[in-house]
């Protein structure tokens, strides 16, 4: 059991999905993109499940959509962003990310390495720039708090403000609802705890892989791929185009790098393993170049 704010959570709400790339199966359904980048097999084969509808998607965004308050990001935030739980070298950091080895996906058997080679690989071989390579290698670094204990929900899962009104542009809007946050008048005006044209540097998104890797990422790249790693999950902007109360000149020119970003992480995997001893001196080059030797977490 894991407790938080309260609420203590059993083991089927802590992983509701049966595999933590499941929710991107959603994603794929609910936002086609074109075949150029999925190489090996056509877009529409891509999460090809045997079951058509996946009540363990529904289940995780009942979760995500009630528990992801305001207060719950705060501390989140405040339990994380200290980047004090362990502290490895960057190479090191990948092994400790493949303990999160997903044998249900149906896209790969590939580990999460491997799915990142495959990412940059993609975004290298379409000529952008290195850092941009880098932002595909290092992506999913964030759902390493799956191994400090984190809910599947507080990791994964399509991303959204908290402190304002809820958009009914988010996937399952109903189930905000359940949401303790819902019933505050507070935060359920169009701008809720912030002002119009803050920016969403100023705004709290709900916890999950892309807030974190940001916050560790923040001071080693350029701004316009922070914009991919912190809201590459924001599909309720980036792709419905909600929240534009918000916005401020500097995210709808950031817009575009985001929507740039996206598809290479949903349509970059294949069954084929990427030549880890070809690639190898280019990527040591790649992390050498912008980032320390060692990172925290």
């Amino acid at each position: 059991m894991a407790t938080t704010q309260n609420s203590t959570f059993t083991a089927r709400e802590i992983n509701p999905l049966n595999s933590l790339d499941e929710w991107e199966d959603a994603v794929l359904k609910r936002y086609p993109d074109p075949d150029s980048i999925a190489t090996d097999k056509s877009t529409d084969e891509y999460r090809n499940y045997d079951s058509p509808q996946r009540d363990t998607v529904k289940e995780f965004y009942r979760l995500n959509h009630t528990y992801q308050t305001y207060g719950f990001v705060q501390q989140k935030r405040a339990d994380y962003l200290k980047f004090d739980k362990k502290e490895m070298p960057v190479w090191q950091a990948f092994d400790f990310l493949n303990q999160l080895v997903d044998d249900s996906d149906p896209d790969t058997d590939l580990d999460q390495f491997q799915h990142l080679l495959q990412t940059s690989e993609a975004i290298r071989k379409d000529g952008h720039p290195d850092w941009m390579v880098l932002v595909g290698l290092m992506h999913d670094m964030g759902k390493v708090l799956c191994l400090f204990g984190e809910p599947q929900w507080a990791v994964v899962g399509d991303t959204f403000p908290v402190g304002v009104q809820y958009s009914d542009k988010v996937v399952y809007p109903e189930f905000f609802k359940n949401n303790p946050d819902y019933n505050n008048p507070e935060y359920q005006s169009p701008t809720g705890v912030y002002k119009e044209g803050c920016g969403l540097r100023n705004v709290h998104m709900s916890w999950g892989h892309d807030e974190y890797v940001y916050q560790m990422m923040k001071d080693h790249l350029p701004e316009q791929g922070l914009y991919m790693l912190r809201y590459h999950s924001f599909y309720a902007w980036h792709r419905e185009g909600a929240y534009s109360q918000l916005l401020d000149d500097h995210d709808r020119e950031m817009l575009r790098w985001v929507k740039l970003f996206n598809p290479y992480d949903l349509y970059s995997k294949n069954p084929t393993p990427p030549d880890w001893k070809q690639l190898r001196p280019y990527y040591e080059d790649l992390v050498a170049k912008y980032l320390p030797s060692t990172l925290k977490f």
